[in-house]
């Protein structure tokens, strides 16, 4: 039975809201495509957290995560070692991910004083630098969408 408003109308206008209803309801229930999940390989133990700064320009990386575009800490899983963390809603453009093992929980790196890091840390596309890693090595081009980067931590 065609409903009341419809009609004397063509069929076809009552599937073209019907289906402009399922379309509006499935874009509701569709989470958001721009995800940047960073994940963290090779703890050497539970302790404390693993601290990710997403930066979106030279400005602070890699050591000074205030200036970062965003920031997020991650719990290790105990079992694989493994951490992970999930930037939604981000814009396409360029960045570089830097992550360190921050195992007593002080919320920074510790080096020695020698300035050698005593935690594990890593960078996007495994980055390496007799002084830290440089952004320009670090950096990527996200296009939208999701993409998973995997950081190895080095101790």
């Amino acid at each position: 039975m065609i409903p009341p408003r419809f009609r004397g109308r063509p069929i076809s206008s009552f599937f073209v809201a019907l289906s402009l209803l399922f379309a509006t309801l499935l874009s509701a229930q569709t989470p958001n495509s721009a995800t940047l999940t960073v994940r963290i390989l090779s703890a050497r133990n539970v302790n404390g957290v693993v601290r990710i700064a997403l930066f979106q320009s030279t400005d602070g990386f890699p050591g000074d995560a205030s200036k970062a575009l965003r920031t997020q800490p991650a719990k290790i899983d105990p079992q694989t070692l493994t951490a992970q963390t999930v930037f939604s809603g981000i814009p396409q453009g360029t960045y570089a991910v830097m992550v360190f093992h921050d195992e007593n929980g002080n919320g920074k790196l510790d080096k020695n004083v020698l300035g050698v890091p005593k935690e594990g840390y890593g960078a996007s596309r495994d980055a390496r630098g007799a002084f830290g890693p440089k952004y320009d090595d670090a950096r990527f081009d996200y296009r939208g969408g999701g993409l998973t980067m995997p950081i190895t931590l080095r101790y």
